[in-house]
Parts: structure tokens; sequence; C-alpha cells
């Protein structure tokens, strides 16, 4: 008798196959379930695997163009980055994958999920959190976290054995030495010879970008329009190209970032679990908008708003890191900081050149700059004095290591202790 019907998160690798076959040895009815986020895969041949293994019904679906609406846009409008450095795409792509895969359960009638993610990572949290949330009632079959799976299968060797016990079709060649993550997003590389922090990343690595030493020798000009804090177009200033569709816009934003080589990072992180890993990372799309959208917010958004608007960004690329994204604390964070983005509206210039993103200009209706005001050239209605009250008040702040007493105006009669 079967122990009821499992959703499994299916990837169509050797873990995930080896995970179908042995949930069915342990006595479950499997569904597999393979997202679309953007990563290069052959569905078919997926789907034809999961088949040929038992599985009871394949799901493939296609979230690309609402991975890039209703999880990439909002970080991009919260400018989210993780210890100053990431950019999330592995952790942004998790709870878009986890809700389908909650929507497929419930829709099934199916009281399991289970995943592939190891009992070291973030990526376990992530799912988990996202189901808990969203199908309170699911039990979670977690085979790396199960002592009679991983006790089973120490190593890669044992799943190929296991593969070859069981008729599990598996790559012919050798799979790259080090674990590999791919979405719309980006790509994500850590584990085996990366382990060692001090070990170089192989030239052959890198699959979304182009060595920036190998990337053309002149710039590409795009002008990005937003609207209320997220890309509505992008302009390829010579060629005249435009696209207007979010998946389109990031699409494009990726194929001219890749072909300059921007976006590539290596760090050490903290993972959520408690330990430090090495990461090596290429987030071409999401580097130009992160400095694009950096630059139109600054132009147009009132300065107290920002400084707290920037914590709340700190805040919620924490709550995305560790797996938040649909806890009530990260649901109002989103809120707050989609209420910052409403005159965050305008045009930025920038090019692409080398591994950089440069921002050449920008232009808002919504601007908060005063060209006039600013001018070094023309007076206005400006009346230098008006800056002695400021001054005063900051005057009682240590200058030089000593304090003045505030009494003075500094424009009129300059505090000796100030020189």
């Amino acid at each position: 008798m079967s122990k009821g019907t499992v959703v499994l998160a299916y990837s169509g690798g050797l873990d995930t196959s080896c995970i179908l076959v042995w949930l069915k040895e342990e006595g479950y009815d499997v569904i597999t379930y393979l997202a679309n986020i953007g990563q290069v895969e052959d569905f078919d041949a997926a789907k034809k695997k999961a088949e040929s293994l038992g599985a009871k019904k394949v799901f493939i679906e296609d979230l690309r163009a609402e991975f890039v609406e209703e999880f990439i846009w909002p970080s991009v409008q919260a400018s989210a980055i993780y210890e100053d450095r990431y950019l999330l795409g592995t952790s942004v792509a998790r709870p878009c994958i986890a809700r389908r895969q909650i929507q497929i359960a419930r829709q099934e009638g199916a009281q399991y999920v289970s995943h592939g993610a190891t009992g070291k990572g973030n990526d376990q949290i992530r799912f988990e959190l996202t189901c808990y949330a969203l199908y309170p009632e699911v039990q979670i079959i977690a085979p790396w976290r199960i002592p009679e799976f991983y006790n089973r299968f120490v190593g890669r060797k044992d799943l190929m054995e296991y593969a070859e016990k069981h008729g599990i079709p598996v790559p012919v060649t050798p799979k790259a030495p080090w674990s590999m993550d791919a979405n719309l997003m980006h790509i994500s590389y850590e584990s085996g010879i990366l382990e060692n922090p001090k070990s170089h990343a192989p030239a052959d690595l890198y699959l979304m970008t182009k060595n920036p030493e190998d990337a053309p020798n002149s710039p590409d000009v795009l002008e990005i329009e937003f609207k209320k804090g997220v890309p509505i177009k992008v302009t390829h200033v010579k060629e005249g190209k435009s696209k207007d569709t979010p998946l389109d816009i990031f699409s494009y934003l990726n194929e001219m970032g890749g072909r300059h080589g921007v976006g590539r990072i290596d760090i050490v992180e903290n993972r959520f679990i408690g330990m430090k890993s090495r990461g090596i990372y290429e987030t071409p799309g999401g580097t130009i908008l992160y400095h694009a959208h950096l630059d139109i917010e600054t132009f147009t958004m009132d300065r107290e708003v920002r400084r707290i608007k920037q914590g709340l960004g700190v805040k919620f690329a924490e709550m995305l890191y560790n797996g938040f994204w649909y806890s009530p604390e990260c649901e109002f964070v989103r809120h707050c900081i989609d209420k910052s983005q409403e005159s965050v509206e305008g045009k930025v210039q920038l090019s692409v050149f080398k591994g950089q993103v440069y921002i050449l200009g920008r232009e808002s209706p919504k601007s908060l700059y005063n060209e006039e005001l600013v001018s070094m050239d023309v007076q206005g209605d400006y009346d230098p004095c008006d800056a002695s009250g400021f001054i005063k008040i900051n005057a009682v702040r240590p200058i030089g290591g000593r304090r003045i007493s505030g009494s003075a105006c500094v424009l009129c009669s300059v505090h000796p202790n100030c020189i």
C-alpha cells in the first residue's frame, strides 16, 4: 500500500533522479515538478526520464515571466544586496519555485513535498519555510537530512552505483568539479575544487559572462526607463533596439552584460545555517539594474525617505537570503519599499564596458535636482546666509578633534578653533 503522494522538486540530474527512485522504493507515489526559471535545460528529456523512472505525473512549469515581475523586480526596487556584494540570484528564485510546488501539491492532494537540497546549505530552509508558510499541514521529506539516506549515499560514487543498479541514466561525460545553480538572475558556483577559498576560479568556469579581457573594445550604451522603481523599457542607444516587457528587458540586459563581462564576484559569505561558504557568482543583468536603479532613486527620492529605505533594503536582503519571503515581516518591508518607489521614475543612460557599468546621465519628471539652485554661476533666489543656521546646529560636533560653541556664524565671524 502507498504511503501517500509526494511532489518532488526535480531537476533531472543525478541527485533528484536517485531521490525519485528512492522515494518509490520507500513506498510513495511520486509526482515530479521541474520549474523553468531561465536555466539551460532539455526539459523534454527531463520529462521522459522522470516518466521512465516511474513518476506518477510530471509537471514542467514555465515560471520565467512571474519570476521577473514578482520576485526580481521587488529585489531591484529594494536594491537588495547581501553582505554588500551578493545580488541574491539563488535566494530570490527559491520562493518562486516552492510556491508553484505547493500549488501542485494542493491541486493533486499530495500530503508530502520533497527536495534534493543538502543538509548543510541555505536552500533547504528557503524551500521549507515557503512550503510551511503556504501549506502548513504539508509534510516535508528532506532525504539529505534522513540518516538512512545520507549514510547510504556518502558520496557521488554511491549515487552512481545506485543509479546503475536501478537503470537510472547518468551523464556520459564527467560533471564539472563544482556545484552550479542557474536561472535568469544568475549562475552560482560552489563546492568541489572551489571549497579552498585560496584557489582561483578556473578560466572555463564562467558560462554567463565573457572574460572582461576578451570583451568588445567599444562600449554598448543603454537607456533604461523606470517607473515606480522598476524598469519598463531598455533601449540600445546606437542601434535603436528596444525591449519593453519584463522578461525581454531582463533577458536583453543579461545579453548585454554578459557580452561585456559584467557582474562577476568571488566571495565568502555567511550562510544562515551557521557556516561560511565560498561562492562565485555572475549576475550580468542584475548588476546593470542595481547601478541604474540606485542612480534614478537618488535623483528622485527625498533624502530622509531614502535613508530609511536603505535600512529596509538591508533588512529585506537578509530576510530574502534566509528564506523569509513569505513571512509577515518581509511582506511588511516589501510594502514599505514599494511605497518608497512611487516617485522613482525616469531614464538612466549608461555604458557597459570591460566588466564595468558606467552611469552617463539621467532625467526624470520627478527629479528633486534644481539646476538653478545648485549652480555655482547663478545666484537665483538662494541666500547664502541661510546656511548659517545649519552650520550652527551642526557645530557642536567635533571638528579637528575640538568642539566649538556654535555661538558664531562661521560665514560672518570665523571661530578660531575651526581653522
